[in-house]
């Protein structure tokens, strides 16, 4: 449920140092003790709302209890696109979401998103966490957010409600949900689907209701939110990796002490990692436990026929308007150790 707007104002609280320094130099010292709103849009079993809180019990004990961040998970704050947008204008401090809520603001994010670039997680993690992703999150502070370091939804698999998803020509005709990311419409469009993008907080009733056959997420996103409630049929075709920028409202980071906002940096780094450590770790069980909930489950469909259909005709797409600095960057790192 949404929570009342006076409920959500940020609630300034001054330490004993914090005050004597607003004494001596009004302005500036008195930003750095306050509380911080983090929302996203996942459940609270997921593995981003875990990571969230460990985010904020970093920042308060790193901090001293300057700062405390009170996180709002599923959607508490607003869906995904409200979320970024409340970051861009200060009504909220911090929010994690996909990458693809931010490439209509940064164009050239569209590169994490195209389908079949990725070859593994490792490939990922060391773009995102390179020059590649450093690039890309600085980009950012051109419209009021600072990237304080890309989180994980993780690599897509497709689910739907019709029929098993073996090869390209299985996924002809199903009305998929997908993002409004460009690569991920295109892909989709390009294997003969209808892509439907909405925001994931209307997913699950869409499913439910078949307003949409299917969607595309991590298996571990795909258990939390309990699509297999709603989904008969689930194959392992990690088409796309999805990261997840967490961002802050810029403003209210330059406005922090040069210390707080190492400590916000750091943090929001360490929460990555465990972020990844926690959905590495639960990925077996994950779709274990979706079989057992009676998902009909393709582990090693035909991804070569879907690769060829898409991966091509998208990353030529892409580099017509950006150039191919990026993906030739990327896919450089492929061998990188």
């Amino acid at each position: 449920m949404t929570k009342p707007l006076n409920a959500l104002a940020p609630t300034v609280r001054f330490t004993a140092l914090a005050a004597l320094a607003g004494v001596l130099s009004l302005g500036a010292a008195s930003v750095s003790a306050a509380t911080l709103t983090f929302a996203h849009t996942h459940p609270v079993q997921d593995a981003q709302h875990k990571a969230a809180e460990h985010f904020a019990e970093l920042v308060k004990e790193g901090s001293g209890g300057e700062l405390d961040v009170r996180v709002f998970p599923s959607g508490q704050l607003g869906s995904d696109t409200a979320l970024v947008s409340g970051v861009r204008s200060g009504s909220v401090d911090i929010a994690l979401t996909g990458n693809p809520y931010y490439t209509g603001l940064v164009g050239e994010l569209n590169v994490l998103d195209l389908p079949f670039l990725f070859d593994d997680y490792a490939h990922a993690y060391r773009v995102l966490d390179g020059e590649v992703g450093q690039s890309l999150l600085d980009k950012l502070g051109e419209h009021d957010m600072t990237g304080l370091a890309f989180w994980e939804i993780g690599f897509r698999n497709l689910t739907n409600s019709r029929r098993a998803v073996e090869s390209a020509a299985d996924i002809e005709g199903l009305k998929l949900r997908t993002t409004p990311n460009p690569a991920h419409i295109a892909a989709f469009q390009a294997l003969g689907a209808n892509p439907t993008p909405m925001p994931f907080t209307e997913l699950f009733t869409s499913l439910e209701t078949r307003t949409v056959d299917g969607q595309e997420n991590p298996v571990s996103l795909i258990r939390s939110a309990n699509f297999y409630e709603v989904q008969d049929h689930l194959s392992l075709t990690a088409h796309a990796y999805t990261a997840a920028p967490l961002v802050m409202n810029k403003a209210r980071f330059d406005g922090l002490s040069e210390e707080l906002q190492t400590l916000l940096v750091e943090s929001a780094r360490e929460a990555a990692s465990y972020e990844r450590e926690l959905l590495a770790e639960g990925m077996a069980d994950d779709l274990a436990f979706l079989k057992d909930q009676g998902m009909q489950v393709v582990e090693a469909p035909d991804r070569d026929s879907m690769r060829e259909a898409v991966a091509d005709p998208v990353q030529a797409t892409f580099a017509d308007e950006y150039g191919s600095e990026l993906i030739d960057a990327i896919l450089a790192a492929k061998a990188a150790e």
